[in-house]
């Protein structure tokens, strides 16, 4: 039986960022995206085909002063959406995950979900940076543009 869109997305988010390992990390799970629904709608973007999903971004506004301590590393991406789900005015956009089956690699899908993910969240609070955690060099050349793009400054953790 041929793999489906869904496994294969589900599979390379667990061979790339290696969640399960990583208490700093947010392990993505239904609870997780339910929550992320109450936080803004557009906090995550799909493109699919017949076969299912082949792109997934998720973005999670948040405060400049969540920002600062994330990159500051006194707080762990667990900790950044943890302190996030009680703010209600967004100030920063972070960039947390995109997604994207290697067939459908270099056709810019993830950024104009990542894209419109901003402007969305935009109509609804004033987004004035954005800030990534960088885990590939496709990861941070998509972070640059999607700042480029948007006009906002942005900001890496290292």
């Amino acid at each position: 039986m041929p793999v489906s869109n869904f496994e294969r997305m589900i599979a390379l988010a667990e061979e790339f960022f290696e969640m399960k390992d990583d208490p700093e990390q947010l392990d993505i799970d239904e609870n997780i995206i339910a929550q992320l629904q109450t936080i803004h709608p557009s906090t995550m973007g799909e493109v699919s085909d017949e076969n299912g999903p082949i792109t997934w971004t998720i973005v999670i506004p948040t405060t400049n002063h969540i920002m600062q301590r994330f990159l500051e590393k006194t707080i762990s991406e667990r900790g950044l959406f943890e302190l996030t789900l009680k703010e209600s005015v967004f100030d920063s956009l972070y960039l947390c995950s995109a997604l994207v089956l290697p067939e459908h690699r270099g056709k810019g899908l993830a950024q104009e979900l990542v894209i419109a993910s901003v402007r969305s969240i935009q109509k609804d609070h004033p987004i004035t940076s954005l800030f990534y955690w960088g885990f590939s060099k496709e990861g941070e050349q998509l972070a640059e543009k999607i700042g480029s793009v948007t006009g906002l400054p942005l900001y890496q953790r290292v």
